[in-house]
């Protein structure tokens, strides 16, 4: 059955592909036949994940037939766990995308819904990979599929740019983990992963940090984010969804998946964890605050939202370096739960974006006012991504944020002062985060999808060219912002069950006090109910909602309507109109030494004929990205000057090359010498 279902799915999505590459875009029918073998492809992965958790496991062997050795796939709940995710987002994206791609004009090239079904098949093929081989194969075809998405409809420099930072990211990231799967196969003799678990030494520690280093790029670990603002802009509509909230999991699987295999890491990359996933997160929530355009803040999200994982993942190598089972499950579960809301979240934000875009020819947020009032489902779907990736209750942001505050209070039971005080960094730099990442989201909300528009009022809205399937997408990723969270003693039920190939399940089940309360694994700690949240919350609102109707004699019902402030309040319109770029830029000041900012004031003309002899003044501001300039590009300029001076050498004589071949053996049998 398992591999009947396999079968079946890399055949659609290679269907898919070839009716992509060989007619294109070129009717309705051969635009949408991608996304179709997309949609029931990951109908076909998620009921297979969903039936590898619930304990149908297996190996299938492949053999000699790759033609590097013996190959295998394993299917099992961790594999399991993460195919049901995939294949449920694949299934929402894709009904997004066959609506969005239906009109022409969308889609300009053929070459996206190949890239797109190669993206697909590229994740589960590393999800299931048993052996080094098989799962570089799937990496390698991520990275070409990310590179292709990127590339496909750039239309300028900057887009060309971003096509081969993605690229160029993506081959650090493959060359981290192929050094390090060469480290443990050297030791191990073997390149099949279990065979890993008894290597030890200096061998498994270079291992484990050049496996954190690879996947961390992939994700969007500091210093290596800087593709993700670049990339995920760049690719076309929907496909976004896909990139940040369906193929970054892979970069999550591949940590969760070492840490059973490997074992016990070194406490210094534990702290390292700890301490830079804090930084990305902050990091990442700061730039998103500050940024203009909708679809660079939602990347920069993804950025604060890998910091937050990885800082729930660090949790987990504190446990493992110190023995402490218990810790390694709050870590897991903590990250996990927060992996499922960023995936869902920032799917649907992407997703529905496409359609603003599409439908008002902008990604401006001061452009784009009042777009939930005119794409209601789209705009709908989208507020509930913000106040997931706000942390806002009742999403299942907030209850993946929560558990990952009270596991990082959990340092008290630590005995090791650099663990602990990594652990205290990292908590203080998550709450930060939350904070800034509500004022962030506030933002998006109030002045870009709910302001109200001036002149007429809104029509009833309209569709952005969603269709039928659009609308079952953008809600279908609504829906699961908030579901998880008021199942959410369910949902930790069933990540139990998939975090069993890494920590035993009892031990994550323990974080269930009763069949509706939650708590850290830790008995006797603070317990939490997000089942009962969905109760509470709306009793609580109705109470205090009629006690101010109440203590208002009815005023709340009465419209009181009064001349504006020209102050920047509510109903100014023009020049003195409150902006998202107002809104943020105090943060722009308190934040100044972080973002690198700088600000020019600009005189540009007279205001208006009521204050002709005032001067409008344009107030200009910048940010730095610091990785990208103080990292990226004097690296940048230094390889340019090293090739230069090897061109040099390329044009010199024959006597210069004899003397470099001299001088090169000279320098090897001084160091052969040396360790003789």
């Amino acid at each position: 059955m398992t591999v009947a279902l396999l079968v079946a799915t890399f055949a659609l999505f290679g269907a898919g592909a070839a009716v992509d590459l060989g007619f294109g875009p070129r009717s309705v029918a051969t635009r949408v036949v991608p996304y179709w073998a997309g949609l029931v492809g990951g109908g076909l992965v998620c009921a297979l994940g969903a039936a590898a958790v619930e304990g149908t496991s297996g190996v299938i062997d492949l053999g000699t037939s790759l033609g590097v050795g013996e190959s295998s796939l394993r299917l099992d709940p961790l594999a399991g766990m993460f195919l049901t995710l995939v294949g449920g987002l694949a299934f929402a994206i894709s009904a997004c995308l066959v609506a969005w791609s239906r009109p022409p004009g969308r889609i300009a090239s053929r070459g996206s819904g190949a890239g797109y079904l190669l993206l697909l098949a590229s994740v589960v093929v590393v999800v299931l990979a048993n052996d080094a081989f098989s799962f570089l194969f799937g990496w390698e075809g991520l990275t070409g599929a990310f590179y292709v998405l990127s590339a496909v409809g750039r239309r300028d420099g900057s887009e060309i740019r971003a096509s081969w930072v993605t690229l160029g990211l993506g081959k650090v990231s493959g060359a981290a983990l192929l050094v390090g799967f060469l480290l443990l196969a050297g030791v191990s003799h073997s390149f099949t992963f279990a065979s890993w678990a008894h290597v030890g030494g200096a061998p498994l520690e270079a291992a484990w940090w050049l496996l954190v280093v690879g996947f961390g790029a992939k994700v969007g670990l500091l210093p290596f984010q800087v593709w993700l603002p670049l990339g995920y802009p760049a690719a076309q509509g929907p496909i976004r969804a896909a990139m940040a909230g369906l193929a970054a999991n892979v970069g999550f699987y591949g940590l969760w998946r070492f840490l059973g295999v490997l074992g016990r890491p070194p406490v210094a990359l534990v702290v390292t964890v700890l301490v830079v996933g804090g930084i990305t997160a902050l990091v990442g929530i700061v730039f998103a605050a500050v940024q203009a355009r909708l679809p660079r803040l939602v990347a920069y999200s993804s950025v604060e939202n890998a910091g937050v994982i990885l800082v729930g993942y660090g949790l987990a190598l504190a446990g493992a370096a110190t023995g402490r089972r218990e810790l390694v499950a709050v870590g897991l579960l903590a990250a996990s739960l927060q992996v499922l809301a960023h995936a869902v979240a920032k799917s649907v934000l992407f997703a529905g974006s496409a359609f603003f875009e599409t439908g008002e020819g902008t990604d401006r947020l001061d452009e784009l006012v009042g777009v939930g009032r005119r794409y209601r489902w789209s705009g709908t779907c989208f507020s509930l991504g913000c106040l997931t990736l706000a942390g806002l209750p009742p999403t299942i942001g907030f209850v993946s944020e929560w558990y990952v505050m009270e596991s990082l209070m959990q340092e008290y039971r630590l005995h090791d002062l650099a663990l602990r005080l990594g652990m205290a960094v990292a908590g203080a730099l998550v709450a930060l985060t939350a904070g800034v990442a509500a004022l962030c989201f506030v933002r998006v909300i109030g002045l870009s999808v709910l302001r109200r528009t001036p002149g007429p009022p809104e029509g009833p809205g309209r569709t952005a060219g969603e269709g039928l399937l659009g609308r079952v997408g953008v809600a279908t990723l609504g829906i699961c912002c908030l579901a998880p969270a008021a199942v959410a003693p369910l949902v930790v039920r069933f990540l139990a069950a998939g975090l069993d190939p890494v920590v035993a399940a009892g031990s994550v089940e323990a974080a269930r006090v009763s069949p509706w309360v939650l708590q850290p694994v830790y008995g006797s700690f603070s317990k939490f109910s997000p089942s009962w949240m969905y109760v509470t919350m709306p009793v609580a609102f109705a109470a205090v909602w009629l006690m101010a109707l109440a203590a208002s004699r009815g005023g709340l019902l009465r419209v009181r309507r009064v001349p504006a402030w020209r102050s920047a309040s509510g109903g100014v319109a023009g020049p003195d109109r409150y902006s998202s770029f107002g809104y943020s830029n105090i943060l722009r000041h308190v934040l100044g030494n972080v973002l690198g900012s700088s600000r020019e004031v600009v005189v540009v003309g007279s205001a208006d004929s009521e204050r002709i002899h005032e001067p409008t003044v344009e107030v200009r501001t910048s940010v730095v990205e610091p990785a990208e300039t103080y990292l990226y590009r004097p690296a940048r300029a230094a390889l340019l000057v090293g090739a230069r001076l090897v061109g040099r050498l390329q044009s010199g004589r024959l006597e210069a090359y004899i003397a470099y071949m001299l001088f090169a053996l000279l320098a090897v049998i001084a160091v052969v010498a040396a360790h003789a």
